[in-house]
């Protein structure tokens, strides 16, 4: 008999069954998931390095099976639809790993995003992603230039104006991950981020993580000043801080919130506190290795770590904590976790193919 992913534990039953089975509607779709398989990963690490090093403590690869297992034994009686893409450094071998998720669109009927590299031409980038049938791009700072020095890179160092046009022009979604050490509180990135909107308002624009604000030191005056916003959206992948879900929700209105998990990271057996602005995943001594040089990460043991539970229910209960406050409807509930997202990727998919697009399960 195979071995289970990953363990269910009586903890993880207790949370699922008694917070999160009668919250969640029936049908879900997941924003904000990574799809990798490890033969195509980098042999040497990237420099300068530019992401934190906690993540792969998770998983070596998640290849579409394990997305799939993974909504099997977290989400037991929901139907879940991943939107998927890679996760990519420059040592990689970035075809195949771009390749792989469009086998995965053609073998599974899922969308996708492809992962986009900021030198390539509004040409090139238009005929990858037309090519692999993705809905648009998910873009990352760390393919940005290597001689910018990581708390100076702006969004558009990542996702440049051509490539923009070009989103623009065919009504793409574009996956964004924002960058710089103020994360969505950056005057930069908010600046650049009512560019966006204001220059190219036919983007489908994401903003992962609500804009990274994992903590309250990470909000500044965003929410103030993206309250004038019309088109853009937040998910709420990897996301603990109910403040940061509530706001958003506060902000732009939940017809323009997104569930997603990130994916595979969700499943670490976690929770988070903030401590004067850094966020800090608690977790059982031993399950992730030596985490002594990690600022992000603390280890727990005895009755403490018996009741952590899985980083996806942890994101869920701050999101049900979060919706409640806001006064959320069950059908407010229903658009979060699957309406949005289905209109999001019906809507890409009818203006870059056509009515029938590989999406069986949206």
């Amino acid at each position: 008999m195979a071995k289970e992913l990953f363990e269910i534990m009586d903890v993880d039953r207790r949370v699922y069954e008694e917070e999160l089975n009668s919250f969640l509607p029936h049908k879900i779709i997941d924003i904000h998931t990574h799809v990798w398989l490890k033969k195509y990963r980098h042999r040497y690490p990237d420099k300068p390095k530019r992401t934190v090093s906690w993540p792969a403590l998770v998983a070596e690869e998640n290849p579409i099976e394990d997305l799939f297992e993974t909504y099997r034994l977290m989400f037991p009686g929901k139907q879940v639809t991943p939107l998927i893409f890679t996760s990519i450094i420059r040592s990689d071998d970035c075809d195949a790993q771009n390749g792989y998720i469009a086998e995965c669109t053609r073998r599974h009927g899922v969308p996708s995003l492809l992962y986009a590299f900021p030198e390539w031409s509004g040409e090139e980038l238009y005929r990858r992603i037309t090519a692999g049938h993705h809905l648009g791009i998910k873009v990352y700072l760390n393919l940005s230039p290597s001689y910018l020095p990581t708390g100076e890179i702006r969004i558009f160092d990542f996702i440049p104006y051509h490539q923009l046009a070009v989103l623009n022009e065919h009504k793409m979604i574009l996956m964004l991950h924002i960058p710089r050490d103020g994360r969505l509180g950056d005057p930069v990135n908010l600046a650049q981020m009512l560019e966006i909107e204001r220059s190219f308002p036919d983007v489908r624009v994401i903003y992962a993580h609500v804009g990274r604000a994992y903590c309250p030191e990470d909000f500044g005056n965003a929410f103030e000043v993206l309250k004038k916003t019309e088109r853009l959206t937040f998910d709420f992948s990897a996301t603990t801080l109910d403040e940061a879900i509530y706001r958003a929700l506060d902000t732009v209105g939940p017809q323009r919130v997104l569930f997603g998990s990130d994916l595979p990271i969700l499943r670490m057996r976690m929770r988070r506190v903030c401590e004067d602005g850094n966020y800090v995943n608690i977790v059982p001594k031993g399950l992730y290795g030596d985490i002594s040089g990690d600022p992000h990460m603390r280890e727990v043991s005895g009755s403490e770590a018996q009741e952590l539970t899985f980083f996806m229910y942890e994101e869920l209960r701050a999101f049900k904590r979060a919706a409640t406050r806001f006064g959320a409807t069950p059908d407010d509930i229903d658009a979060i976790c699957y309406g949005n997202a289905s209109k999001l990727l019906r809507e890409t998919g009818r203006a870059l193919y056509g009515e029938s697009l590989m999406m069986k399960l949206v």
